[in-house]
């Protein structure tokens, strides 16, 4: 990777609005995620990212999905459980044309059911996956 698509990722992962010290936890972990970003998280966070089984209380959450991983309202459930009250949970689902790509209307019809909302904040996070901001219904922020 060069020194110019480094930068990029890190100021990627400085946009989804993480910073040193917060704590994420990931679902969804599979072999097809972005391992450039995640890394870059956790050097911009300074900590490694939790993983679903972790109980701790975290800032925020990434939840990669994609089109065949079940119901995706109880995905966004289950990582519910331990974010923190004002946390954000990001969705990186796989770019149109690509393997698992998810309707954006999917996650518009499943994140009020969760009690989310999807905010107008997305980003293409790789060349592979897009990420989109969901806030509880109380933080419209």
């Amino acid at each position: 990777m060069s020194e110019a698509d480094a930068a990029a990722l890190k100021n990627v992962a400085s946009k989804l609005g993480f910073k040193n010290g917060d704590l994420i936890q990931e679902f969804g972990y599979d072999e097809d995620v972005d391992f450039d970003l995640r890394a870059d998280i956790e050097d911009l966070t300074d900590s490694e990212i939790l993983t679903e089984e972790d109980q701790e209380v975290v800032d925020a959450v990434m939840l990669w999905w994609r089109e065949d991983d079940g119901d995706l309202v109880d995905a966004l459930m289950d990582s519910l459980a331990t974010l923190d009250e004002g946390g954000e949970v990001w969705v990186l689902t796989p770019k149109a044309g690509r393997d698992g790509y998810v309707q954006p209307a999917d996650l518009q019809e499943a994140a009020p059911t969760a009690g989310l909302h999807v905010t107008t904040q997305a980003a293409g996070v790789s060349t592979d996956w897009t990420a989109t901001r969901l806030v509880s219904k109380r933080n419209k922020g």
